[in-house]
């Protein structure tokens, strides 16, 4: 899904599907497209926009895929997606504007919050127990 697709959005679908509201995203796109015109241009350009970079780095963000199905959705190599994403990455956690207050600042202002953070962690999978009657006939079954 490109950008092109994505920018007619309401503003709470584009929220649900992006993470971040469009306001948001706009900031991220303009940072990463400053940081496309200071650099000194060699090699190959993107085949993405700077949106399209952002929307795909918000989606390995949000939906937590592996960089193999993230190339495949957007018809790029595994490690040009990659590298795109860790570039994105790199850029928005460097820019101040993006930093999420420290807890000494949020304890300071009487603002109420209105931060959402995202917590993704592993969940351990449930993989069967070992049976003693299935291990005993297993060896049984190997030493014939």
């Amino acid at each position: 899904m490109t950008y092109e697709k994505v920018k007619d959005l309401k503003p709470q679908e584009f929220k649900r599907l992006c993470g971040v509201r469009k306001e948001t995203f706009a900031k991220m796109v303009e940072l990463v497209e400053t940081n496309e015109k200071q650099k000194i241009k060699t090699g190959r350009p993107s085949k993405l926009s700077p949106e399209n970079q952002v929307l795909m780095t918000l989606e390995y963000l949000r939906e937590y895929r592996t960089y193999f199905h993230i190339g495949q959705h957007w018809g790029l190599n595994e490690s040009t997606v990659y590298r795109i994403i860790r570039k994105t990455e790199d850029i928005l956690i460097k820019s101040k504007e993006l930093r999420i207050p420290g807890k000494k600042q949020l304890l300071k202002s009487g603002n109420p919050i209105e931060i959402a953070v995202i917590d993704v962690t592993e969940t351990p999978l449930e993989r069967p127990q070992k049976n003693r009657k299935s291990s005993t006939v297993a060896r049984r079954k190997s030493t014939l």
